[in-house]
């Protein structure tokens, strides 16, 4: 049951306004400056988001422009956004991990004018390319001295009565932000999304207690990502405390001791670390006997049963030995957590449910605003990626895709008519995405059209949760399943370098991940994985082989998106020859 609290605005150019009439005083935003925590006001973001639009006007920035931002996620991203908003222009963000090709890409495709640099090194890419971009006249700097900062761009001034005017002139299905998707395949293509798509974000979070006024939100994913988009956008609209990442992935735990977060979403690749490091401090054996009593007590809990004394002292041995310290991990208030942007194992969520910190799997595309089903703290069913919220429309096609319909389906691609009608028919978002509804409306992923795997005899073989099975295993950072048109399904295998080291340590083996590639010991510790997954499925759809890399995946080598999903086709075409050596000598 949904429960409207909020009249919430149609707008983001609305949004900071109505947040500082409503809680002024309440802490919009959290950073780290100088060795401390700093807030700013929800009165203090509509003042500085104010002093940027008007800098945007005076810079001639027009309605409808597009505005780009290239910077990591930090409090200045998102009043820029705002001052975007308010001057009724168009937000563009590109990733601060982005190739200089990259960003070119974006800024010429989308004809941004201006461009915001979080510093030099992101202002030199573009630099690099300025004489290929002829619509952009204006780059501002975020961090450091240039002919136009941040700093400079608020002491403008401006007229405001003319943004005034812009801001009320903004219409909720004009243009709000063009967010590029992350270019699995082929060039990246600029979701337009609308202000009514983002509000109505907003809403859904406010409808199913995703957000509330006095939840503290940790934010370290990209602001380049719709699901960051929508986080940032609803904790505004639902006046709650935005935490920022104090730097890179290496702070997060750090930061999350310091904060005590009571939401905190991610990507799943964050739980499987956390998962991997902490399940070991038990036996499996104990382990599971901890997981199992965990997961029936929060059972119990949402249908407000009483727990047997038996059921309670067995949760209570198992957070002493163990559940304590996980939520220990997460600054010990997390409310929920929200995984999204790729799949995650069951026996992941299962373990963080029952330890007390319910990570509830939801999903979303760019095209859809990042959302359309989630699995709440009053409806979950682990295994499933939730029910459809409220608003969104889900339906199966006879071929098993998934397609969602309503107010938050994007208005299409830009300037892409011809991508926009293959992916928008009817109304109707075709995700790429194939699934199964059951009765209760909890929807399944059981594969994605594009990376079906369909062998040399015709088996069609869907490799996420072979991968995610893999995953599980401590020493196994990414696994990449391979067989299209080949005999039989093999694996690419990288380390998880923390878990292995430590091993290796204990074992006297060199720590160096090259060496340990190829010693015949950590091949026997895959191995055994990989039987042990292969017991859970048919013999057809076995992999029959892996070669383990000498290095992980990473975003810098082009083989990770910034939300760390694998990019399939690049992944199979710089490691053909090693997939390739694999069938070299079958019988």
């Amino acid at each position: 049951m949904t429960k409207h609290r909020l009249a919430l605005p149609d707008t983001v150019a609305a949004l900071p306004g109505a947040a500082a009439l409503r809680c002024p005083d309440r802490p919009a935003q959290r950073f780290h400056r100088d060795g401390a925590w700093l807030d700013v006001s929800f009165a203090e973001l509509h003042a500085i988001s104010t002093g940027i639009g008007l800098g945007l006007v005076d810079l001639g920035v027009q309605p409808g422009d597009r505005v780009s931002v290239l910077s990591d996620t930090r409090p200045e991203w998102v009043q820029v956004e705002f001052g975007i908003a308010l001057a009724g222009a168009v937000v563009v963000p590109i990733y601060p991990s982005s190739s200089v090709d990259e960003c070119e890409w974006v800024l010429s495709n989308s004809g941004a004018v201006v461009v915001v640099c979080e510093n030099a090194a992101q202002a030199a890419k573009v630099e690099q390319v300025r004489e290929r971009l002829p619509e952009l006249r204006t780059v501002v700097l975020i961090d450091g001295e240039a002919d136009e900062t941040l700093t400079s761009l608020r002491a403008r001034g401006g007229d405001r009565a003319e943004l005034d005017r812009r801001t009320e002139a903004v219409t909720p299905d004009q243009p709000a932000l063009i967010i590029y998707t992350s270019g699995t395949t082929g060039r990246p293509k600029g979701c337009v999304l609308t202000h009514r798509n983002l509000t109505s974000c907003c809403r859904v979070c406010d409808d199913l207690d995703v957000l509330g006024p006095e939840d503290v939100v940790y934010l370290f994913l990209p602001l380049a990502h719709v699901f960051a988009q929508v986080i940032a956008l609803g904790a505004a609209g639902m006046g709650a405390v935005t935490a920022f990442c104090s730097g890179d992935a290496s702070r997060i735990v750090p930061d999350l001791a310091a904060l005590s977060p009571t939401v905190v979403p991610s990507v799943p690749r964050i739980f499987e670390k956390v998962h991997a490091s902490v399940s070991g401090l038990v036996p499996a054996e104990l382990r599971t006997q901890a997981v199992a009593a965990g997961m029936a007590v929060r059972a119990l809990e949402r249908a407000v049963r009483e727990v047997p004394d038996a059921l309670r002292a067995a949760v209570d041995q198992a957070d002493a030995a163990l559940f304590g310290r996980v939520r220990a991990v997460f600054g010990g208030k997390v409310r929920q957590a929200i995984t999204g942007a790729a799949p995650i194992a069951p026996e992941i969520l299962e373990f963080f449910h029952a330890a007390g910190v319910p990570v509830n799997e939801g999903y979303g595309l760019s095209e859809s605003t990042a959302i359309g089903t989630l699995n709440t703290l009053d409806a979950v069913r682990i295994g499933s990626i939730g029910r459809p919220v409220p608003g969104c429309e889900v339906r199966i096609a006879d071929d098993g895709e998934i397609l969602m319909r309503g107010p938050h389906i994007f208005a299409g691609y830009w300037r892409n008519d011809e991508a926009t009608a293959e992916t928008l028919v009817d109304g109707w978002l075709h995700t790429g995405d194939l699934g199964a509804m059951d009765e209760d409306g909890y929807v399944t992923i059981t594969g994605r059209k594009k990376d079906i795997i369909i062998t040399s005899g015709g088996k069609n073989l869907s490799p996420a949760t072979m991968e995610n099975d893999l995953k599980l295993c401590r020493w196994i950072s990414h696994a990449v399943m391979h067989g299209d048109r080949r005999p039989y399904p093999v694996a690419l295998i990288t380390l998880d370098v923390e878990e292995l080291s430590r091993w290796a340590s204990d074992e006297g083996l060199p720590a160096d991940v090259p060496a340990l590639a190829t010693h015949p010991a950590v091949h026997a510790l895959i191995q055994q994985a990989l039987d042990d997954v292969n017991a859970h499925y048919a013999t057809v759809a076995q992999v029959k082989k892996f070669a383990i890399l000498d290095h992980d995946l990473s975003v810098e080598t082009g083989e990770l998106t910034p939300t760390l999903k694998v990019k399939r086709r690049v992944v199979e075409e710089k490691y053909a020859g090693v997939l390739d050596g694999m069938y070299a000598d079958r019988a």
